[in-house]
Formats: structure tokens, sequence, C-alpha cells
């Protein structure tokens, strides 16, 4: 497979929990911050609910298990619950998909901790916080195909590439906002990824699988976990993952 060229979004967490209030005594060498469970407005009184994905992905959070603490965003929810004053045991997590963490409306935790890129659009509903990691993407191709070593969307347009990226992401809107929607999104897409890719991914998105709600399951994290991905094309579409490679 080779990468063809890079778009650069960034990735970052969403916090919606009520802010500590501030304050600094006469004399004091600081402003100190007086914060506690008890003067939280969280969903659940003396508990702090934080959000994830389903799975949850490496490196973020290790073995899609964010109880452990283990990974980047898993620690730092972990360090930001104690911040408020919060035990490890008074953290609870629940799953969200990834639309619905950011749809407005309430919600049934008090901030999600997960990768999303940040867009004006997005702004309108979410706080997000500081971007925390710049990720770089790529079109990918197999080697030797007629798109290989080109480097402009243009090229790909002029080429006849078909592109394809996972619903409600930033990806999707780069292809629609820089090239003809009905003349790159069509039978066959080749597949928009982050990073974290793998040939079988091609290779199904080649036996133009990805339609409908398959589009959503095939995603970056899925793709780097080949077994799963073979059991949920196997339950739920009844598709031998092995017969396609």
């Amino acid at each position: 497979m080779k990468k063809i060229f890079k778009f650069i979004p960034l990735l970052l967490t969403a916090l919606v929990i009520t802010a500590c209030s501030s304050s600094s005594d006469e004399g004091a060498t600081g402003d100190s911050t007086t914060c506690s469970p008890e003067s939280l407005a969280t969903v659940e009184a003396g508990v702090l609910t934080i959000a994830t994905g389903e799975p949850a992905y490496y490196p973020w959070v290790i073995d899609d298990a964010p109880e452990s603490g283990e990974g980047f965003e898993a620690a730092v929810a972990y360090a930001v619950a104690s911040e408020l004053g919060y035990d490890q045991s008074a953290v609870k997590w629940v799953r969200t998909s990834f639309d619905a963490a950011i749809a407005p409306g309430p919600k049934t935790f008090d901030f999600n901790l997960q990768q999303y890129s940040i867009t004006d659009e997005r702004k309108q509903v979410v706080d997000f916080s500081s971007a925390y990691y710049k990720s770089n993407q790529a079109i990918v191709s197999f080697k030797g195909s007629k798109i290989d070593g080109v480097t402009t969307l243009q090229g790909l347009a002029d080429a006849g590439a078909k592109l394809g990226a996972a619903v409600s992401t930033t990806s999707l809107d780069v292809i629609e906002g820089q090239t003809a929607r009905g003349r790159m999104l069509d039978e066959h897409p080749l597949f928009l990824v982050g990073v974290d890719y793998n040939e079988a991914a091609i290779k199904v998105t080649r036996a133009n699988l990805i339609k409908s709600d398959i589009w959503a399951k095939v995603i970056w994290g899925d793709i780097g976990r080949p077994q799963l991905l073979a059991d949920t094309l196997k339950e739920d579409y009844k598709i031998d993952l092995n017969e396609l490679l």
C-alpha cells in the first residue's frame, strides 16, 4: 500500500462539566481552586461519569478497558477526576456512539473523552478542550494502482479515482468539500483512513462491502483489529472475511 497525500485534522476531547470556582485570599501567594464532588453538578451525585467510544481505541485506551487507567485518554480521565476531588472508585465509564456524543441535547455523562476534530459546526453545540494531538490522514491504495504516485486531489479526479470515508467524519467533509461528490463517491471506493490501517481493510473495500451501516463499522479502529472486523461481518452480514482475501 502507498500513502498518497495527507490531511491534518486536530484530535481533541470534549469537556462539558461545570467548572470549579476560583478564589484568592488576601495575603496569599496565588489563587486557589475550590473544587469538590459536592460542588459539581454532575449527572449522578458524588459520581463523575465519563463517556468514551465503543470500542475505545488503542493507544488512547489499552485493551478497550478505560477503567484500567492505561492509555493516554484513560490516564487523563483519572488525572482530571483527581483534580476535581474524585477517588478512582467514584469514576463511572459509559459508552457512546461517535455521533451521539456530540449531538445537541441532554447527556447521560459529565464529559466525553475521545478523539474529535474541532470544527466550527461542532463548536456550536460542544465545548472542546485544547487540542492534544495532530493526526495525519492519508488516502491509500494498492501499489501499482492507477493512482499510485498521485499527490493532488485534481490528480485523483483526473485518474477517475473513487474515494470513500467513514460517515460523519471530517475525512468525508474533506472529500465532499474539494471534489465532485457524484464523480468521486461511487461503487468500489477506496477507503480514507487514519494512520491505523491494514491490507485486509482495503481488500474488503475493493469487494464493495462498504455500504449503508457497514460503512460506519469499517473504521480505523476496526481495521487495525481484523478479528473484530471479521466477527462483525459474519454476525451482521453473513459475510466470511477469509473468503474475500
